[in-house]
């Protein structure tokens, strides 16, 4: 098999499964914790807040870059199909003129996010590496479907435009209108697992630091609180019409 229609044929397969990545993160955080040194941070709580809130800030910048291409796509595009490659329209404008994949960018910042949370800067490093060679395939697989559907104007596109980081250069405004109904649609799941991840990460460095399991009642309100607004919206979503929208997916 040619190596092009070997890394395409990879690519398909990680893209079915793209959504067992997080359960993978869960997983390697536990000995990624479990082998960090947190004893600069336990006299330290200014730096212990610094951290985290940096931490937040990575995480809340990659749910911002997700929304922004959630939110202006039509309902052609930008899917949560799990089978296989799916586009009947080409994004090229708003976020889409920056970079071609917002989606994955706002991904790995909303994981990088929880995973800077362990403070293991081995852990960064073995996660960037693991997202960089699983997106690589999939975006390679993604683009060859797009070029082989669209042809000539997605080869343009694709020219000019950054596969992963963003170039602002030729930003072209879109005329689809933000949707803030498409995101809570969308998104809250997404949000509310990465409300659980950080707790799931503050529990365990607080286990394995003390050598009590403890779970705090702070920790029980921010998931309860999670839970409830997600279990609301995924009510609204399946069983009413209030987040419901005509042109959007």
């Amino acid at each position: 098999m040619a190596l092009v229609h070997s890394f395409e044929k990879s690519g398909n397969t990680l893209f079915k499964y793209r959504g067992q990545l997080p359960i993978v993160l869960f997983l390697m955080s536990v000995p990624a914790v479990y082998f960090t040194d947190y004893q600069c941070l336990k006299d330290n709580e200014e730096l212990s807040l610094i951290l985290l809130i940096t931490c937040c800030v990575f995480s809340f910048v990659g749910q911002v870059i997700r929304a922004i291409a959630i939110g202006t796509s039509n309902k052609n595009t930008s899917g949560r199909n799990t089978k296989e490659q799916v586009a009947e329209a080409l994004n090229t404008k708003g976020i889409y003129s920056t970079v071609r994949h917002p989606l994955y960018l706002g991904n790995y910042f909303m994981w990088i996010g929880i995973v800077m949370f362990t403070y293991n800067i081995w852990f960064i490093l073995l996660f960037s590496l693991i997202f960089w060679l699983y997106y690589e395939r999939i975006m390679f697989a993604e683009e060859r479907f797009l070029e082989r559907k669209f042809g000539q104007p997605y080869v343009d596109w694709s020219n000019s435009v950054p596969a992963f980081w963003p170039s602002y250069k030729r930003y072209i405004p879109t005329e689809i209108p933000f949707s803030m109904k498409t995101i809570l649609r969308r998104e809250y799941s997404g949000v509310t697992a990465t409300i659980i991840s950080f707790v799931f990460v503050d529990f365990l460095r607080s286990w394995f630091t003390s050598g009590e399991v403890r779970f705090t009642m702070c920790q029980g309100i921010i998931i309860g609180i999670a839970l409830s607004i997600s279990l609301v919206l995924r009510s609204l979503k399946h069983y009413t019409k209030v987040l419901f929208e005509e042109d959007r997916s």
